[in-house]
Parts: C-alpha cells; structure tokens; sequence
C-alpha cells in the first residue's frame, strides 16, 4: 500500500503543478512546495525524535543535494508544464533511472557498461525521441517545455549518484537528511521566489489545494513513504515506483486536466520503461522466474505432459 501510495503522490505531483502555475510564477510553485515540505518532514522528525545532522560537510552535501535533486528540477518541471501537458512531463520524468545509469557509468569507473546496461540506455533514447514526436517539428515553446522536463530528469540523474558518493554511507537518519535537503532548496529558491513579484494569478481554491498536495505530499510525506518502502521492500523494489509514476500521472491528467495524449507519448513511454527494466536486469530475472514455472523437457517426458 505505501508503494502504491507514493507511485500515485509522484503522479499526481504534475497534475498539481499545472494547477499552482494557474497562481503562481513556476518558481514560486516550487519555492512553495518545498516550503510546505520542509515543515512537513521538521513536524515527522520531531514526532520520531529525529535528529538533524550536525557535521558542517554533511549540510555541504545536502545543499549541493537540494541543489540537484529538489531547486533547479522543480522549478524546470514548473518552468516545463507551461508549455507541454502534465501528462508529457510526468512520462519524461521516467527517465529519470536512464540518465542516472549514464552519470554512473560516467562517474563510477568501477562499474562495468554491461551489454545490458547499453541497450537499456539504447531502448530508453529511442523511447525519448518517440515520446516527444521527434519527427512532428514541434513549435519553439514546446521544445522549451521539453528541454526544461529533460533538464530536470538531467539533475536527478546527476544528484542520485552524487548521494551514493557522499551520503549514502553516513549514520543520520533518512528523515533527517531529507529535513535538512528540503530546507535547504527552500533557503536556495526563497530570493528568487520573492524576485519573481506578486502572484501573477487569482487565489482560488484548486491552485491552494494544489500547492498544499504538491508540498506536503509530493515534497513532504512522500520521503517517509519511500524510506519505509525501501525498508520494507528493499531499494530494488523501491527503484520501480519509476513505472507507476507515468501511469498516475497520464489518468489524472486525463480526467482532471482533460489532457489527451497523443499516441507517440504512452508508446514512447513504455519504451522508456523497458530501457529501465532491461538496464536494471529485471528482463532477465522475470524470464528466469518464468522458466522456473515451466516443466522441464524430462519432467514433462517423465509427467508424460
């Protein structure tokens, strides 16, 4: 239930993006969900007595974290949703696993670029370019909206490996770090949301519900979620709340925002996510549990089947 609860909050995160970009400036939309988040995830750390970490190179490293993970991802996506579909945005952001295999093939020369890994990251550029109808000639602000969604996935991509280097290994708590990481990319965006002037549109009742789903679910909650996931399921089994994401966001786009996808997008989506699961080895592992399943050919001779 909790993986399933976060697949729908991260889906449902580019629905309520569309909507606070109906009040807000896309950096103030991101400034104000991490804020709510930040206040969210200080509230859970004092309710499980968590505490903040207190070396100064560890807050270097949740900045730079914020940084790429949270500041300049979510202001993309923001700056992005003005010009494409929520629907489009939440698919790109499937991508996230690829470019992250690619930073750590890059970043890590221990890890070998096996055959798997290299056609994964293959069937998932294909899937890129089906996704956004490379062949169509698309106008000039939906490749804006495009290169701002694929920036973003660019800075998760970098961020998760830079986590594995520096943070991974540390004795803090999850919740704690997340505290600190989320504060952190609100520090950053605060000037620049206050920068940005007074709202550009009406307080209505949608954007303000939006925006307090947006924070204190998609920036808040959601960390706890997925921090008990991994405990309960394992990091492995955690990684594929990648290919629910797209799906939760393609049906409330659909019947909320009223969005229709053209076919090009959930086609180009579904080769994006074979990229990931033939990158991260779990063809191979369901065709082995497959086999398992299956008499063999002196069983069979033996069953007489």
């Amino acid at each position: 239930m909790s993986f399933l609860l976060l697949s729908a909050i991260w889906g449902c995160s580019f629905w309520w993006i569309k909507l606070g970009l109906e009040m807000l400036a896309p950096v103030q939309v991101a400034f104000v969900r991490l804020a709510i988040g930040a206040v969210v995830l200080a509230l859970v750390a004092i309710l499980t007595g968590t505490r903040l970490p207190r070396s100064l190179s560890t807050w270097r490293h949740l900045f730079v974290v914020a940084l790429l993970m949270n500041s300049i991802p979510f202001t993309l996506f923001a700056i992005g949703e003005r010009d494409i579909s929520s629907i489009l945005a939440g698919i790109i952001n499937a991508m996230t696993p690829l470019t992250t295999l690619a930073v750590i093939l890059l970043a890590f020369p221990e890890e070998n670029p096996t055959s798997e890994r290299v056609a994964g990251l293959f069937v998932g550029f294909v899937g890129a370019l089906v996704v956004v109808g490379i062949w169509q000639g698309l106008g000039a602000s939906e490749w804006t909206g495009i290169l701002a969604c694929l920036g973003a996935v660019t800075g998760y991509g970098i961020a998760f490996p830079y986590v594995r280097r520096h943070l991974s290994g540390l004795p803090e708590s999850g919740v704690g770090l997340a505290t600190g990481q989320v504060a952190c990319a609100a520090l950053v965006l605060l000037p620049f949301a206050v920068a940005a002037g007074p709202l550009p549109g009406p307080v209505a009742a949608a954007p303000v519900a939006a925006m307090l789903g947006l924070g204190a679910l998609g920036s808040g909650i959601a960390f706890a979620l997925n921090y008990q996931v991994v405990r309960e399921a394992g990091s492995s089994t955690a990684s594929t709340v990648t290919y629910l994401t797209p799906l939760f966001a393609v049906i409330v786009g659909s019947v909320f925002l009223g969005e229709s996808p053209s076919w090009n997008e959930p086609a180009g989506g579904l080769l994006v996510i074979l990229g990931v699961a033939v990158s991260q080895g779990r063809l191979r592992g369901l065709v082995a549990r497959i086999r398992g399943l299956l008499p063999s050919p002196v069983d069979a001779e033996t069953t007489g089947k």
